[in-house]
């Protein structure tokens, strides 16, 4: 309690952090924050012509019953996994780069990562509303829509708390930034983003193979971002209840982590 009470206590100057970083992304650029819509819009459209014109792949159907388009597919779960990469990688930037002004003001270390934050949960809602414009015109609409903000409400709090971890142990051991950027790698690929989860066997190697990959929570966020958009279904009650409590559990473990070690943060910044 007495931490998120110091953290609102510096709402402003997370908000002041958040624009900073807004305005140096789009500094110089002619086009600034248009490039906010370009971005996603033609990433959209590079996977419809890879996937849909050059690799042929099948896509599984619409919700609606419709005829599924394998570009769509794949963009509902970049979307998480980018916003769940940016937060990540964000923590450890934006904690190297606060060293200064650290060093000449006080304010809890965690701010520069919240701050971080706010930033991607923008880019994450113009990359969804992106994707939710295009289904509509498709005619693929459904109230289970609402479910990508409930979404990513789950997956900010699971993001920053690891992204507050590897960002502490940055500080003390530059090997971890290197260290984290091939396990994103790595978990990219162990997640079904560019392929369906149906490709992965149910059994091999004498392993339940589709279910040791199921239990990567990353996978249930991508899958949730699916059902929203393009299965247009709800996930289970039991399934919600369970990504609250890895949600919550590895926020408040990400978080007592960093508050341990950034005691003397700024001595080592």
């Amino acid at each position: 309690m007495t931490a998120a009470i110091e953290i609102w206590t510096y709402r402003n100057l997370i908000y002041n952090l958040a624009q900073r970083e807004l305005r140096a992304r789009y500094k110089k650029s002619v086009l600034g924050w248009a490039w906010s819509l370009i971005n996603p819009a033609s990433t959209l459209l590079i996977f419809s012509l890879v996937f849909g014109v050059f690799l042929k792949q099948i896509p599984p159907a619409f919700g609606n019953g419709d005829t599924g388009v394998f570009a769509l597919y794949l963009f509902a779960g970049l979307v998480v996994w980018n916003f769940f990469n940016a937060t990540i990688n964000g923590s450890i930037t934006a904690l190297q780069n606060s060293g200064q002004l650290l060093n000449k003001v006080y304010f809890p270390a965690s701010c520069p990562a919240i701050a971080n934050l706010m930033t991607v949960i923008l880019q994450g809602v113009i990359e969804g509303g992106i994707l939710a414009v295009v289904m509509v015109v498709l005619g693929n609409v459904s109230v289970t829509f609402l479910l990508f903000p409930f979404t990513l409400l789950l997956l900010a709090p699971f993001a920053l708390g690891i992204g507050l971890a590897v960002s502490i142990f940055n500080v003390y051991l530059r090997d971890v930034g290197y260290l984290v950027s091939i396990g994103m790698n790595l978990l990219f690929y162990a997640t079904p983003i560019v392929y369906p989860v149906t490709s992965i066997p149910e059994e091999k190697w004498g392993l339940p193979l589709r279910t040791i990959f199921s239990l990567n929570p990353v996978a249930q966020f991508v899958g949730w971002s699916r059902d929203a958009f393009y299965l247009l279904r709800w996930p289970s009650p039991a399934n919600v209840a369970v990504m609250l409590a890895v949600s919550v559990g590895t926020f408040l473990l990400g978080w007592s982590i960093f508050s341990w070690r950034s005691k003397n943060v700024t001595e080592e910044l």
